[in-house]
């Protein structure tokens, strides 16, 4: 992709987020317009005075080509927007990231993931429930997602990898700065059996400021948030609130009353902002998880195609008889029936009592139908 490198520049241009990025694409055509624009140009796009000044000082500076050969040193590759390979779920959210750095592999396997977050000041029994969940949802062939932090996220990675499963690490600092310091060698194993990513441009620092905002990409790469063990003012809530946010669903491990660790779940447990979880069967069943491996298969070998585009119109979280479903496509019954079997195989959609069917989780967005 030639345009890569100018991605690049604009993603190390302090005051150029998703919103700018996307603004200057939609005025240029390109980001290789864009980047070699005329001053005068690239003001009446809108950028303030201070954002301008360090676009172009930066790309008076900045030798892209060398820059590239850095991201390729440190093993990592890079994608945008614009690339079939960019995380379907991460797409989804309101202004996705225009540019992730990926050191590792990101495949289609990981649209059916789970976030695993918590407290960095974790006691014995969230590490033990980390574990146990983490370890169990990536037998089940689910792709574990957290932070790399201490605590809860690195149990969540390590039990995942013990799995023999998938897991994805996103980063609050440059891929080629690992915190915390000692996670280094558990970066190494993730990128070698799944990924690590960020949004954050190489020697970035892990600045507090980072964290907050990289929790997003966490909730979402997920169909669904776990957290296992959060005081109040942990900093996973945050991310629960970005996949509430992201009408993703929220789950919670229930602690005890009297230990101030768990204050965090039994808060979001409390207003109904999170589903009581004691076992990874209840994410499972919960996200249409049960058969990720029949569905992943399917998917594969088997396209998408108009009939289901129709369908999922029709279809929303509020059961829908198949019948009604048959009228409102005007599809014969027996089509209808059929390619709903094939659509639950594929994880599209969820059988309900009585022949009724809602949209799963992970397919909230349909198909467009031309």
């Amino acid at each position: 992709m030639t345009q890569l490198k100018y991605w690049v520049g604009f993603n190390r241009v302090r005051g150029i987020g998703p919103v700018r990025q996307q603004r200057l694409l939609d005025v240029f055509g390109d980001a290789e317009t864009a980047w070699q624009a005329a001053p005068l140009d690239l003001a009446r796009t809108g950028l303030d005075r201070k954002t301008l000044h360090n676009l172009l000082a930066l790309r008076d500076t900045l030798d892209l080509d060398a820059e590239m050969a850095r991201i390729e040193h440190v093993g990592a590759h890079v994608l945008t927007l614009l690339d079939d390979g960019y995380p379907r779920l991460l797409r989804q959210i309101q202004q996705p990231p225009p540019l992730l750095y990926v050191k590792g592999t990101y495949t289609a396997a990981d649209d059916f993931a789970v976030a695993i977050v918590g407290t960095r000041h974790v006691k014995a029994a969230g590490l033990e429930v980390t574990r146990y969940i983490a370890g169990d949802l990536a037998r089940n062939h689910v792709t574990v997602v957290s932070g790399l932090a201490r605590g809860i996220d690195t149990q969540a990675h390590v039990a995942a990898l013990e799995a023999g499963g998938r897991t994805l690490a996103v980063l609050g600092s440059g891929m080629d700065v690992i915190y915390p310091y000692e996670n280094a060698a558990l970066a190494q194993q993730i990128a070698a059996q799944g990924a690590l990513i960020s949004e954050y441009p190489l020697g970035t620092q892990p600045e507090r400021c980072n964290f907050p905002v990289r929790n997003r990409i966490i909730s979402g790469l997920a169909l669904g948030t776990l957290i296992t063990q959060a005081g109040e003012g942990s900093g996973a809530l945050i991310t629960a609130n970005f996949a509430l946010e992201q009408g993703r669903e929220v789950f919670a491990v229930p602690g005890s009353a009297l230990d101030r660790g768990w204050s965090g779940n039994n808060r979001l447990l409390q207003r109904g902002e999170a589903k009581l979880v004691l076992r990874a069967r209840d994410v499972l069943e919960e996200l249409n998880l049960t058969m990720v491996s029949q569905q992943a298969e399917v998917r594969a070998v088997v396209p998408e195609n108009a009939t289901e585009a129709l369908l999922l119109k029709h279809l929303s979280e509020e059961p829908l008889h198949v019948d009604e479903l048959g009228r409102a496509s005007g599809l014969p019954i027996a089509q209808v029936t059929s390619t709903l079997a094939l659509m639950e195989l594929k994880g599209l959609v969820r059988q309900t009592a009585g022949m009724n069917y809602v949209v799963a989780r992970e397919a909230s967005i349909p198909y467009r139908v031309e």
